[in-house]
């Protein structure tokens, strides 16, 4: 279960100048030009897809990313324009640091407001300002239908008011409304979960709908990286024999009907945008997890990594972290599983919700060593009403990024690569030394480079690099290295 969840001038400084050495300071090449000189040929629209277990950029390339969540969960249910919500400022950022993705908050509340069907379009406007921020520094974006404990009614966010009309006999005395997320074990949220997984008045119907009006808005928008259907879904009256179980029959009966049912929606104006399944949400969702094979070639497996060991951590009970390496080996390893199943990509779309940095040094180094991309939770905090851990923004204050938490700050900003010419072997990277590994076998059919993001705060005396098998062709903006195969042996990239 979710348990939600030196100075910035120092970083900005650090960031201005990255020494590569006298051979890396005069690009070398055609992979070393000027992404947007004129005289470069037109590129394919930048969107990813999925290729057997890969994210894959529209040059084939193999994309790892490394996001952040925005979600902002109160009305208007997206981030203003303001320091403290999402700026210019921002997006530059998030580039500057390596994160070269963001799942978005897109909400249902938002998008269909008022009645099924009626789509705010000033909503959708509302995001295309961020949405069109973040693809100007080459951030791949996420829509999510975030939801947690499914309305302000019970406590939480995510479905418009019409969707949440209080069910029979509930409905004869006030809501039950408990800290999350208690309220996700009332007999009542149990039945309004059981009657959207049923379509009862075509609540579902008008779900499915609000994510065909997302696709026609966005189905072609740059730097998309799909749909994500719904936040940590709840299996209803089933929950208690869910971390038993598994909750089989609600995958089969329930999510999967649901989720085709978006996905046809989606592809009436999108057909080949990624659609991400979430699991349950109980403990233990991502080993339970039991979709069978999807019915569409580009879909993927949305799952979350919050060690409970973690949690308890940050309730004030220090049993320490140390466990938490087995429960990501297990998460990481059963996730590749399910989405082998399904015929899907996967991504660890949350984790964090923490200032334990030893937690999350432990996650993201299990993610380097299965190739998992990851959102980390959250970018901002944003006075988050879902949350049984305040510390789990970057910032200590929202509104000044000068105020990033420097020791969170190192763990998260990793050097690793961002798109590969090939396929992936080998990668490691210390969070404490900056120590950096990564083999790749080179596929020849890749006209565009391997593009390493150097991580500024990992080398204040300029970073030592060195090929083997290829060799280092130029540089990028946001501290990202250009390398090339010199052959079809596997290449080798050490950086220290």
């Amino acid at each position: 279960m979710s348990p939600r969840s030196g100075s910035f001038g120092i970083v900005a400084a650090a960031a201005a100048v990255l020494a590569f050495g006298t051979s890396l300071l005069s690009p070398v090449g055609p992979a070393a030009a000027d992404p947007a000189d004129p005289a470069e040929p037109a590129k394919e629209t930048p969107r990813l897809s999925r290729e057997g277990r890969w994210l894959v950029d529209q040059h084939g390339r193999i994309v790892l990313v490394h996001g952040q969540n925005l979600v902002w969960k109160h009305d208007p249910y997206v981030p203003p324009d303001s320091p403290e919500g999402f700026t210019a400022a921002d997006a530059e950022w998030l580039a500057e640091h390596g994160f070269n993705g963001a799942r978005i908050g897109t909400l249902w509340a938002g998008v269909t407001p008022d009645a099924p069907g009626k789509v705010d379009e000033g909503y959708l406007d509302d995001w295309q300002r961020v949405i069109d921020l973040l693809a100007d520094q080459g951030i791949w974006m996420q829509y999510d239908f975030h939801q947690d404990m499914w309305h302000e009614t019970y406590g939480g966010e995510g479905v418009p008011d019409w969707a949440a009309k209080r069910p029979w006999p509930y409905n004869l005395h006030p809501p039950v409304k408990i800290s999350f997320p208690a309220t996700y074990l009332t007999p009542e949220l149990a039945t309004v979960y059981d009657d959207f997984w049923a379509n009862k008045d075509g609540v579902q119907d008008g779900w499915a709908a609000a994510w065909g009006a997302v696709a026609e808005r966005w189905g072609d928008q740059p730097y998309s990286m799909g749909y994500d259907l719904i936040n940590e879904p709840w299996a209803g009256q089933e929950w208690l024999s869910c971390p038993i179980t598994g909750c089989k029959s609600s995958y089969r009966d329930e999510f999967q009907p649901a989720y085709e049912r978006a996905t046809a929606a989606i592809r009436e104006s999108d057909p080949d945008g990624i659609v991400w399944y979430e699991s349950q949400l109980l403990a233990n969702q991502v080993p339970n997890s039991s979709f069978g094979p999807a019915n569409d070639d580009q879909v993927g497996y949305s799952w979350h990594s919050y060690c409970p060991f973690g949690y308890l951590d940050s309730q004030g009970i220090p049993i320490g972290v140390s466990g938490c390496k087995d429960y990501d080996e297990t998460h990481n390893t059963k996730a590749l599983e399910q989405a082998e199943t399904m015929g899907a990509t996967n991504l660890m779309s949350e984790f964090g919700a923490t200032d334990n940095t030893e937690l999350l040094a432990i996650d993201t180094a299990s993610a380097d060593d299965h190739f998992t991309s990851w959102m980390h939770w959250a970018y901002k905090h944003w006075d988050d009403p879902t949350t049984a851990d305040g510390r789990q923004g970057m910032f200590a204050d929202d509104a000044d990024l000068s105020t990033v938490k420097q020791e969170k700050l190192r763990t998260l900003v990793r050097t690793y690569p961002q798109a590969t010419a090939g396929t992936p072997v080998d990668l490691s990277f210390d969070p404490e030394t900056g120590a950096f590994s990564y083999t790749y076998e080179p596929d020849a059919s890749i006209d565009e480079p391997t593009e390493i993001y150097v991580s500024p705060l990992h080398y204040p005396s300029g970073a030592d690099v060195a090929v083997e098998g290829g060799r280092v062709v130029g540089e990028r903006e946001h501290h990202r290295i250009l390398v090339e195969a010199d052959g079809t042996d596997p290449v080798t990239v050490t950086i220290d």
